[in-house]
């Protein structure tokens, strides 16, 4: 996992072949304009824009989830957002099987750690990233870029 600001994603651009054109298309929108919804970008990268009510830990850690074949780039566009995390060699208790069609498998297993973002602050969660995310009070404005990898 890795937590930065979106000024300093230039320095990731070289850890996955579709980085930097995902970072490009973040560096080059209005983020607060952005409608909710999803936008593929590019071959093998898509864009999913929310705008809604924080949850609470309980209700987070319920989707407390991974992927296989993406890597997400989380990005605080507004509000303040608490996601929980915890290795996934650390997981013991799936909930359920991997779902496929949808890339994610959850578990029953609780965080670790929590960390907050923050407008223009972002997470990268690669497969062995579980993570819990949307935890927070009031509105928060996020996107998540899906990468293929």
């Amino acid at each position: 996992m890795i937590i930065d600001t979106l000024a300093n994603a230039g320095k990731y651009t070289s850890l996955h072949k579709n980085f930097k054109a995902a970072f490009d298309y973040l560096q080059t929108q209005v983020l607060e304009a952005l409608e909710p919804g999803t936008y593929a970008i590019a071959d093998g990268i898509k864009v999913i824009v929310s705008d809604k009510d924080g949850v609470t830990v309980e209700t987070a850690v319920q989707k407390f989830e991974c992927h296989n074949k993406n890597i997400d780039v989380q990005l605080c566009i507004r509000g303040n957002e608490t996601i929980g995390w915890k290795p996934r060699a650390d997981c013991k208790s799936p909930k359920g099987d991997y779902n496929e069609e949808k890339d994610v498998t959850f578990f029953n297993d609780t965080p670790d750690m929590y960390f907050e973002l923050k407008g223009g602050q972002f997470a990268i969660f690669y497969p062995e990233d579980v993570h819990a995310p949307m935890i927070g009070n009031g509105l928060i404005k996020k996107l998540v870029v899906k990468i293929k990898i």
